[in-house]
């Protein structure tokens, strides 16, 4: 019997070290952003906020300043977060880190996880309805099959 107790589990010490969570600026992957912050909190681990600039076909932007559109919405998301980082210093401690990257969301996002060793990826769920047809970064992202992932609405 005492063979069986040898090996007990310890509370709070299995769970994840480093969250990623995809950022664009919906709703969803702000809501996502939230829920991975909280998850992160609990589990005193790493939250690892990634926003992936998109990288349009030549000609596709009809001579617009892409790079220039999408740093822009990077900034701007890192503003967003570094703003509810300060109103909650101190209520919640959670290290966190953003970084940037350009590409489709799930190739950058998995480039991600994979330098970052994330043990849990999070990111919101579509609100386009033609993903529907093609599939989600979500589910792409579930059927990979690499890390747990929470989709969250």
């Amino acid at each position: 019997m005492t063979e069986q107790h040898a090996h007990r589990f310890e509370r709070g010490t299995d769970g994840p070290k480093v969250i990623v969570v995809g950022v664009d600026g919906s709703d969803s992957s702000l809501r996502a952003a939230a829920y991975a912050a909280g998850l992160a909190r609990r589990q005193h681990a790493l939250l690892a906020v990634v926003y992936v600039q998109p990288v349009l076909a030549a000609g596709a932007a009809l001579g617009a300043p892409v790079a220039d559109t999408t740093d822009e919405i990077a900034e701007d998301l890192m503003a967003q977060i570094r703003e509810a980082a300060e109103r909650l210093k101190g209520m919640f401690e959670v290290r966190w880190e953003f970084h940037t990257l350009r590409g489709d969301p799930f190739n950058g996002l998995v480039t991600a996880a994979d330098e970052l060793k994330a043990d849990a990826v999070v990111v919101g769920a579509s609100e386009q309805a033609g993903h529907r047809i093609v599939g989600s970064v979500a589910v792409r992202l579930v059927k990979a099959g690499r890390w747990p992932v929470t989709v969250v609405p």
